[in-house]
């Protein structure tokens, strides 16, 4: 993908950001493997859900280990897995009800990845927190890193704020309304923003 009107068109709109993203360099947001289906990419999320990002990827991994022999997570492998089972991978009992409510809803009829592309983003949002355990914040998930839809600020993210609170030199963590008109900034690559205060945390 081809980020650079994004990246000039942001420097320009913020200096703040145009020094992390000189130091960051390229953006890899689109070089990141966009793969499986609704199942894959909300249970991942759910799963990411509250918690350290290494926390969260040993739990996911111990959660495919379940799965060895499927190339991608079915609806019925996960609602004949045991709660048990789901548990013993260090899955909350809350995480595991959200899990198989979504295998659920999918059987019943949740439009695929593919079927959503004609959505806008507040229509796949409010289609998608319908299911338990799903917000606002997961469903954005999907659309940053399964969609790559190109304006999402995830203002609920603890990361963006901590990031904007370093860069923006903020006494507090920003607030939601804070963080929004900041981010006002950014459009329409809210995305690509995003994912430089991100990285802009990384050690």
């Amino acid at each position: 993908m081809d980020y650079s009107i994004a990246l000039t068109t942001l420097k320009q709109a913020d200096p703040i950001l145009g020094e992390v993203i000189d130091r960051i360099g390229d953006c890899t947001l689109g070089q990141e493997p966009r793969q499986g289906e609704l199942l894959d990419a909300l249970a991942e999320s759910i799963i990411y859900q509250q918690l350290s990002g290494k926390a969260a990827a040993a739990i996911h991994r111990r959660f495919l280990l379940l799965y060895p022999e499927l190339p991608f997570l079915t609806t019925d492998a996960i609602l004949n897995t045991s709660d048990e089972a789901l548990r013993g991978v260090g899955l909350s009992r809350s995480k595991v009800l959200y899990i198989k409510d979504l295998a659920q809803r999918i059987q019943l009829g949740l439009p695929t990845v593919a079927q959503l592309e004609a959505l806008t983003d507040e229509e796949i949002i409010r289609l998608l927190t319908q299911v338990k355990g799903i917000g606002r914040w997961t469903a954005q998930m999907l659309l940053i890193f399964r969609m790559h839809r190109w304006d999402v600020l995830p203002v609920d993210d603890l990361g963006i704020r901590t990031a904007i609170r370093n860069l923006y030199r903020l006494e507090d963590l920003p607030d939601k309304k804070t963080t929004e008109r900041i981010g006002q900034a950014w459009k329409p690559y809210q995305t690509i923003a995003s994912w430089y205060l991100w990285r802009s945390l990384d050690p």
